[in-house]
């Protein structure tokens, strides 16, 4: 049987279940610190660590309705994310490091707010109202990401906040004209909302002096057994999504919106990501496993809608997204080789853990026929993805 959430938030109380003790790292004593436990109250501010110049990283603990969220301000990076199993037993749920130094060194992007530009561009070129722009190439001969220095390497700016029953925090950042390649000065907020239901929303905000593309996302890594405790192949996943983009061998959309009836990449009715991810097609074989971007079936919307189910049938733990973006990527973590240790102690390994990126549709910018990701001065770039937990 499934326990609805308060349930299992009220059982873990009743039996006065401790939270779960995460490694800190370089985590020091707080610094600043404001306000004492969260769960509706002000959030908690501590030192992580220091870049080599000095700069000062800061760990922000949010709870709320039952979901223990950490942020770092490097990258905006969701360093932990702990929630409770059917028996009210919490883990973290998401892949990471305890420590500054494996971020700043990483290249998997765990946990990251990504910018300016979700995903891939072919070559690092696109042409906006006539104009050509070169990007940073850092994934072969492609852009990814944002390229070298995207918004996963910068330093935000964090308040945080509460709002009546929710708690959250708002990340600031400006993107200077030229950065990474990009035109326009593009001034970024990123809202972090844990609601009374536990859920976890993302709205995301930007304006421009001069015409850009955006496309923002978040990279968290899922493994809804516990981080470090094996592989996701067991999950079950829905995707509300009877199209995907076909990628070339640099896992750059051909610009074909294929089908998935009848292959590996049919999500349509809930089925464990492992069942075919060893299946010999082509797609699979390029990409080392799913690395691709659906079209999900209700398009752009002006508010968040259901689009993708996760469900790890051993703790119980399901994960619900809705979004208003026409796209999610779902990453199956095809690149994790068994050299990153995360906050357990344990090694990640290909299929570790997983990733469901909201998003518009990579290399946006050179395919007219997908939705537009241009942004210009007077408008406002406004998206939202709301994570839902149950068990």
């Amino acid at each position: 049987m499934e326990l609805n959430r308060r349930t299992v938030i009220a059982g873990a109380a009743a039996a006065g279940i401790a939270a779960s003790t995460l490694g800190t790292g370089t985590a020091q004593a707080a610094e600043g610190a404001s306000g004492g436990a969260s769960g509706g109250r002000k959030p908690v501010k501590e030192l992580f660590g220091k870049l080599a110049d000095g700069t000062k990283v800061y760990r922000w603990s949010l709870e709320n309705g039952g979901t223990r969220l950490k942020v770092i301000s490097y990258g905006g990076i969701v360093q932990s994310l702990e929630i409770p199993d059917r028996h009210g037993r919490y883990a973290n749920v998401s892949l990471g490091y305890d420590n500054l130094a494996s971020y700043v060194a990483g290249t998997t992007f765990f946990g990251a707010t990504i910018g300016r530009y979700g995903n891939r561009i072919a070559k690092g070129r696109f042409t906006l109202d006539g104009k050509a722009y070169q990007l940073s190439v850092n994934d072969g001969v492609n852009s990814l990401h944002g390229g070298a220095k995207g918004f996963n390497t910068k330093v935000w700016d964090i308040e945080g906040f509460t709002s009546g029953s929710d708690v959250g925090l708002h990340l600031h950042y400006t993107s200077v004209d030229g950065e990474m390649g990009y035109p326009g000065t593009l001034k970024v907020q990123v809202t972090y909302t844990l609601t009374r239901h536990g859920d976890w929303r993302i709205d995301y905000r930007a304006t421009t002096d001069k015409a850009t593309v955006v496309n923002l996302t978040n990279h968290t890594y899922y493994n809804l057994a516990g981080e470090g405790s094996g592989g996701i192949y067991d999950h079950e996943l829905h995707l509300a999504a009877g199209r995907y983009t076909p990628t070339d061998s640099g896992l750059i959309p051909t610009g074909e919106l294929a089908k998935v009836a009848g292959t590996p990449f049919d999500f349509r009715k809930a089925k464990p990501i492992g069942r075919d991810i060893r299946v010999g097609h082509p797609q699979l074989v390029t990409a080392k496993g799913f690395d691709h971007n659906w079209v999900l079936d209700k398009g752009v919307t002006a508010k968040p809608e259901h689009i993708a189910t996760l469900r790890d049938p051993k703790s119980g733990r399901t994960l619900k997204i809705a979004t208003d973006q026409p796209g999610v990527q779902f990453y199956s973590g095809n690149f994790l080789d068994g050299t990153l240790v995360g906050p357990s102690g344990h090694t990640y390994r290909q299929g570790d853990g997983m990733c469901l990126e909201t998003q518009h549709f990579p290399d946006s910018p050179n395919h007219p026929s997908f939705p537009s990701t241009v942004l210009r001065p007077g408008q406002t770039y406004r998206t939202t993805t709301v994570h839902s937990f149950s068990a």
